[in-house]
């Protein structure tokens, strides 16, 4: 089991959504801290004032798609808040529902490096000090989007596709060396947050946020290696893999409406 309580938790993207809520839910665990990484100064204003908790939270403005200033907040963390236990990489960004061959480099270069490259790099701040310690845990929000490909959000898909390769062998090398620190894997489905908003799923609900946020703790504290949310989309893993890719594009992709999700999608303003 992975304790919440007495823990500084480093949470990005912990400005809104689920980050947010995932904080809330960590304090209410006995976290002894929570340090929100966002890049929105308001909405890591309008956090910390629902949290309610000055004593316990801290909070930093970083763009984590800047390797420097990753860096630099990271060792300011550290420095003002200690040694990080639990780091929750929740950050991650969409930019639309174009074609593949309507996205620019600047929207191809910046989904890559929020959503698969700032989790790498940070964690790689974080290892050292968690393999020192010989305790830690690691928890990568990727997507039901890396499990199963998607039209009109190619470059998202190839973010979280990578997300999840990564953070499993990850995990993998950790449990080779015989390491206490931990990794769990996350692969939600479409989430009520506005990040999406516009998307329409007649097949698997969309999530709702609080008890998408609880299920994620509760695979931290269990040391679960992948949780995929809900359980139910594992199915369509199955089928994926048991259809011939004619027939699975045409009853999971069209009949079953997965193909066409973002047809209607408007995101947040």
């Amino acid at each position: 089991m992975t304790r919440i309580k007495d823990k500084n938790v480093l949470i990005t993207g912990a400005g809104s959504g689920i980050g947010r809520i995932m904080g809330r839910l960590a304090l209410e665990r006995g976290a002894r801290k929570v340090i929100v990484w966002d890049l929105n100064e308001r909405n890591i204003a309008a956090t910390l004032e629902a949290y309610a908790a000055p004593q316990r939270t801290a909070a930093y403005r970083v763009d984590v798609s800047d390797p420097q200033q990753l860096s630099d907040t990271y060792a300011r963390s550290v420095a003002e808040c200690g040694e990080i236990d639990i780091l929750i990489n929740c950050a991650g960004i969409v930019t639309g529902n174009k074609t593949f061959e309507q996205q620019t480099f600047g929207e191809i270069r910046r989904t890559m490096d929020v959503n698969a490259t700032a989790p790498m790099l940070l964690t790689r701040l974080a290892l050292p000090g968690m393999l020192a310690r010989n305790e830690g845990h690691v928890c990568n929000i990727a997507s039901a989007a890396g499990m199963i490909s998607n039209p009109r959000m190619s470059v998202y898909v190839a973010s979280k596709w990578s997300v999840i390769g990564w953070s499993d062998s990850l995990r993998i090398e950790l449990q080779e060396a015989r390491s206490r620190v931990r990794v769990t894997t996350v692969a939600p489905y479409y989430i009520d947050t506005g990040m999406f908003r516009g998307v329409q799923s007649p097949l698997v609900p969309i999530l709702d946020p609080e008890k998408t946020a609880r299920r994620i703790l509760r695979a931290i504290e269990r040391n679960r290696n992948f949780r995929g949310i809900p359980w139910g989309f594992h199915l369509i893993r199955l089928a994926q893999g048991l259809l011939p890719t004619s027939w699975f594009d045409r009853i999971i992709g069209h009949w079953a409406g997965i193909y066409h999700a973002m047809d209607h999608f408007t995101g947040r303003n």
